[in-house]
């Protein structure tokens, strides 16, 4: 039979899965650089911002008061933006699986993604993925960092340095790290939602 067999491992405590010593001590040295620092400094970015809205806010009413004192400027950019939306995180995704060169089930495999979840991606050209989803798929395909965020971005998501999710899935992605299973072992030492199925 052709039927694919899925396997459920139940785990009931935390020990049971574990990562190297080396591995959990680098990447809470690399959450420590990324999540830390950028939150400090996230926030001083917030203080001259707040110091910058008002000018900010005075040149985007005068820039929007004039385009609508002419309706149809308004009107016809915003007809214009919509007539030509991006390519969506369907046609995306099997653009790189043909880029690729791979078999559709080789990726959905490799993603630890369900074959009736992927049907539903390639036949929904509109379809909107969870973000694990996403980044399952870019871990498949082995992206880069830059074509992982461009995948992201077509399904409406970016990477934040405030999740230490995103920071562990691009601590693997700059080290050319693919493998799956050591990065869902990974995320769940770290307490986060893992890959795939």
């Amino acid at each position: 039979s052709n039927d694919e067999l899925k396997v459920y491992i139940v785990l009931f405590e935390r020990s049971a899965v574990f990562i190297s010593e080396k591995l959990f001590s680098d990447i809470t040295q690399y959450i420590d650089d990324e999540y830390v620092n950028t939150h400090f400094d996230s926030q001083a970015l917030t203080k001259r911002r707040m110091q910058l809205i008002e000018y900010d806010n005075f040149e985007n009413e005068l820039e929007f008061s004039q385009c609508l004192d002419s309706h149809r400027c308004f009107n016809d950019e915003l007809e214009k933006r919509l007539s030509t939306p991006d390519e969506s995180f369907s046609e995306m995704l099997l653009r790189l699986i043909d880029q690729r060169g791979i078999k559709d089930s080789e990726c959905y495999k490799k993603a630890n993604v369900d074959r009736k979840l992927f049907s539903k991606i390639r036949s929904d050209r509109l379809y909107r993925p969870s973000k694990t989803t996403v980044v399952a798929f870019a871990i498949a395909l082995e992206l880069s960092l830059r074509e992982t965020e461009l995948l992201l971005k077509s399904a409406g998501f970016a990477f934040s340095k405030s999740s230490k999710f995103d920071i562990i899935i691009e601590y693997f992605i700059e080290r050319g790290e693919y493998d799956i299973f050591e990065i869902n072992r990974t995320l769940f030492t770290f307490d986060q939602m893992v890959l795939g199925a």
